[in-house]
């Protein structure tokens, strides 16, 4: 393959594979309602737009210090402070993904699969744990 085809190939692939993650990312915030949810919590809907703009800022920063390897070395007072906001983040993504999982049970008694609960909840923490398993053992040399 020529050079110039295969460097097209390689964006088109990678700008597909990038909108694919991000699309997937945002249904799972829009899904999990986590916007309207905290501004909800924090009386604070006229500041929805700053939510917003926040996490669009803040995938953006990620992923170009992801693309370009940058380093911080600024002391443990700013790690404490990014540690802080990571944890706060995970921790609202962990309550949002607990009230999702109050769904599956009403999903299952009105499509009659009650006895088919446990089997859905077990394939999906099998999965999640195969998915962890093959990105440390086999993806990451």
């Amino acid at each position: 393959m020529t050079a110039p085809i295969s460097l097209g190939l390689t964006l088109l692939l990678g700008i597909a594979g990038g909108v694919a993650v991000g699309s997937g990312v945002i249904a799972l915030f829009i899904v999990l309602d986590m916007i309207p949810r905290l501004a909800q919590l924090t009386s604070s809907y006229n500041k929805v737009h700053w939510y917003e703009g926040a996490m669009v800022g803040g995938s953006l920063i990620g992923t170009l210090s992801d693309f370009w390897n940058w380093r911080i070395s600024a002391g443990p007072i700013v790690e404490l402070g990014v540690g802080l906001f990571d944890g706060i983040f995970v921790g609202l993504l962990a309550a949002a993904l607990t009230e999702v999982l109050n769904v599956l049970p009403i999903l299952a008694k009105r499509l009659n699969m009650t006895r088919y609960l446990f089997g859905m909840l077990m394939a999906m923490v099998c999965g999640k744990v195969a998915g962890s398993l093959f990105d440390w053992v086999v993806y990451r040399h």
